[in-house]
């Protein structure tokens, strides 16, 4: 059985907590190393301490990069590239990016957008990996469909809440349980980064002949384009992403078309599937699955997305991707059950 070798860096934050979580459990991963230079000779128990009794690593300030097959960065967005350019890490270790630093295109680097459900192919042959953002994944998974099959023309709607582990580890004046508890606020209206991405991956899907997405933070924004206008929420509870779209078609839609469409697109997906049924967060808790459920008024569709922000919508999508970039199965160490109650 292939045995894969890891070591994480920036592991003493929530993403890296989950990540060590998956990992000892994971039947193929080895965990070489967790770095974490402000908790250096701890045990990772002390810091995430929902892992006392599974492990006694400790956190190191050491990077034997020579010793691993993989490495995730569990960085701060901003500082994967920075670290890149003051280390340098063997040419035959993949490199899976949890940051925003390389989710877009550029000529200057070769990282392969890591949304499985529409580069599974490219995963597998890739070299370095930039992992998808929280709210990008759970928008995105409720729109491919219909931007693969041309039917985006119209400006999209976008409301959705999240965690306030969505927010990192580090305390903040919104984080804190007496201002999140019972309460609710937006955030970043319109100007949310992960905006990017999600236009990104619209405008590689639609047909040539379909509007073309635009974002309202780029300088050359195309007042004709077609707009995702999405308002993020903060929520009072810990983790998952509830997210809701509305979409207008150009003609009045089928029901069980729309969703035949959907079936069709996500049917080879290890961890999105459709439902029927209305969606609530609890179905995804805990789990690496992305659930999606639509709805037809007319010409209008509500498409409606969950996943666990720090599962599907980060570590758990990390794992996901390391399994197919080693050649394992792409569920392994992630056939994780929702919380019942």
């Amino acid at each position: 059985m292939k045995h894969v070798k890891v070591g994480i860096l920036g592991a003493a934050g929530y993403t890296g907590g989950e990540l060590i979580r998956l990992l000892l459990n994971h039947p193929q991963a080895e965990i070489v190393f967790a770095n974490s230079e402000s908790n250096a000779g701890n045990l990772v128990s002390d810091v995430h301490s929902g892992l006392l009794g599974d492990t006694d690593l400790r956190f190191t300030s050491d990077m034997p990069f020579s010793e691993v097959d993989v490495l995730f960065f569990c960085f701060g967005h901003g500082k994967s590239e920075a670290f890149l350019k003051e280390h340098a890490i063997p040419t035959h270790v993949k490199i899976i990016d949890l940051a925003q630093d390389f989710r877009i295109a550029r000529p200057d680097h070769d990282y392969v957008y890591g949304l499985p459900e529409i580069h599974r192919d490219q995963i597998r042959q890739a070299l370095h990996v930039a992992n998808p953002g929280c709210f990008a994944t759970c928008i995105q998974l409720g729109l491919l469909p219909l931007a693969h099959a041309g039917l985006l023309s119209h400006d999209i709607s976008v409301n959705a809440i999240t965690g306030s582990t969505g927010a990192g580890q580090k305390p903040t004046a919104t984080t804190h349980f007496s201002w999140r508890s019972g309460n609710m606020s937006v955030y970043k209206l319109f100007t949310h980064q992960h905006l990017h991405e999600i236009c990104q991956t619209l405008n590689q899907l639609r047909p040539s002949q379909s509007p073309r997405v635009v974002d309202t933070l780029d300088e050359g924004f195309d007042a004709d384009g077609i707009t995702v206008d999405f308002i993020p929420y903060r929520g009072d509870f810990p983790r998952g992403i509830f997210c809701t779209e509305v979409v207008t078609l150009d003609h009045p839609a089928d029901a069980a078309e729309m969703a035949a469409l959907y079936q069709r697109f996500y049917a080879d997906a290890a961890f999105t599937h459709c439902s029927s049924a209305p969606l609530d967060l609890k179905q995804v808790v805990g789990t690496n699955k992305g659930l999606v459920h639509v709805e037809v008024f007319g010409r209008k569709l509500v498409i409606t997305s969950v996943i666990d922000n720090l599962l599907k919508g980060a570590v758990g999508q990390a794992v996901q991707n390391m399994n197919l970039m080693c050649g394992l199965d792409e569920m392994a160490g992630l056939q994780l059950k929702a919380i019942a109650f």
